[in-house]
């Protein structure tokens, strides 16, 4: 019993100075690696608190604005009775906005001639609301061209 107690008593010398050496010498490679890091250019400090002004900047975009489209109300062929009900507007910037508002009867009829020549099967497959939207847009780039026109917001589409 006597020689377990000899054994536990026993320390090794030098186990103080492993305790403190090996914090230090962490904390002294992470310092030479965060050094080296940013001399190198793979991030900054700065940017650290700059991130914040990129975000207030990124606010301050262009204005949009949203052109409404009239109601679209159309009578399915088939038979029986369905109509479709839809509503649209235009995404663009507020420069070219009176020129979408000038060109709305160009839309309407381009978007109703679309509309008229979908199959009424169609209506009840998936994805048709998708569809629908890349034609509309496509369509609204034809009349509009790509500098007026950003996007088709599709805000209302029933079948009764």
């Amino acid at each position: 019993m006597t020689d377990v107690a000899d054994i536990n008593a026993e320390r090794k010398p030098g186990g103080r100075i492993g305790r403190i050496l090996l914090p230090l010498g962490l904390a002294l490679v992470l310092g030479g690696a965060g050094f080296a890091t940013t001399w190198l250019g793979f991030w900054s400090p700065v940017s650290l608190f700059a991130a914040k002004e990129q975000a207030a900047e990124a606010v301050a975009a262009p204005a949009v604005a949203f052109v409404d489209i009239p109601q679209i109300v159309l009578t399915l062929a088939g038979p029986g009775t369905r109509t479709l009900v839809m509503t649209v507007k235009i995404e663009t910037d507020q420069s070219h906005r009176a020129e979408v508002e000038h060109l709305t009867p160009r839309l309407l009829d381009s978007f109703n001639s679309f509309l008229a020549d979908i199959d009424r099967a169609a209506f009840e497959k998936r994805g048709i609301l998708d569809i629908v939207r890349d034609e509309l847009a496509t369509r609204a780039v034809f009349v509009l061209g790509k500098e007026a026109f950003t996007d088709v917001l599709i805000t209302e589409f029933r079948i009764q």
